[in-house]
């Protein structure tokens, strides 16, 4: 019974820790929750006596179960929806441990990008990046080389290079966010190409691609899961930009739109030497309620 109330006691102790792990890694506190569970589950049938970092093994599993979940969400093609998210914040806004995920949680913005990377590029990045795990302890995770993990996180990196930025970084990623605004709303396609990267990126989530569909009479773009290279993006949002606002989305310059004066969309934009590599729109209700959207232009 003492071995019994050691074991949870020291896997209480580092709840906290692995639920801020899983969060970054699936983005979403109820998929989290599961895979601390399961990390539980899997304690109580190892021999866990012979277990000499706790920690260490704890973060070891949970990271393979969130690889397992991600893998699983690829083959199904669909992305994190976390329905109580919202309600767990609402109903129970002096929950510490929920403050803690938040506070301690990659930004909305940043999860976003990381739900397009492929599951080992996340496990990677995630882990080393943001938990200073050493390659070599990574690489048994995802099975692959230390040399392979290592270029993966790199890759990953590359991918969300835009999304901190400093003072000036955030004017002048203003300044060609503007400057799209304006190319889009003049329908003018040269403009747009020349402050696209030729291999930029249009993500939209399936709100949006459903909503679009459902308003293609009236005008709407028509957005896909994934649209490459600058010609489509351009192609895409030429003269479509009528009705959106410059903002801040989580404190770096994106768009919105606003009906109503209640933003329904974020429009969040990378931005790497000054040409827009990725745009990433999202409407899910779920996740705009976890993004701050402050609107900079006034409407008309």
């Amino acid at each position: 019974m003492d071995k019994k109330d050691g074991l949870t006691k020291n896997f209480e102790d580092t709840r906290t820790h692995l639920k801020a792990v899983a969060y970054k890694m699936l983005g979403s506190a109820g998929e989290a929750e599961d895979a601390v569970q399961e990390a539980w589950i899997r304690l109580n049938h190892s021999e866990s006596e012979k277990i000499e970092n706790l920690n260490g093994w704890l973060t070891t599993v949970v990271a393979r179960v969130c690889l397992d979940m991600l893998r699983s969400r690829k083959s199904r093609r669909e992305e994190a929806l976390d329905q109580d998210d919202s309600k767990m914040q609402i109903q129970d806004p002096e929950n510490l441990e929920a403050k803690f995920l938040i506070a301690d949680s990659v930004g909305p913005a940043l999860l976003v990008v990381l739900d397009h990377l492929t599951p080992s590029e996340r496990i990677a990045f995630v882990l080393h990046d943001l938990f200073e795990v050493p390659f070599e302890d990574i690489a048994p995770i995802i099975d692959r080389t230390e040399e392979a993990t290592r270029q993966l996180a790199s890759r990953a990196r590359r991918r969300i290079r835009g999304v901190s930025h400093s003072q000036q970084d955030i004017e002048r990623q203003q300044e060609v966010v503007a400057a799209f605004l304006a190319a889009s709303r003049e329908g003018n396609f040269e403009a747009l190409l020349r402050v696209l990267h030729p291999d930029a990126v249009l993500r939209a989530d399936e709100t949006a691609i459903k909503v679009a569909e459902m308003n293609k009479a009236r005008g709407a773009p028509q957005f896909k899961k994934e649209i490459k290279g600058a010609a489509g993006v351009a192609n895409t949002l030429k003269g479509k930009a009528s009705e959106a606002r410059l903002a801040l989305i989580n404190g770096v310059p994106g768009l919105t739109w606003v009906p109503g004066g209640k933003p329904v969309v974020a429009f969040c934009f990378s931005v790497e030497d000054e040409k827009i590599s990725a745009i990433d729109i999202v409407m899910d209700k779920d996740k705009l309620t976890n993004i701050e959207i402050e609107i900079i232009e006034a409407g008309e």
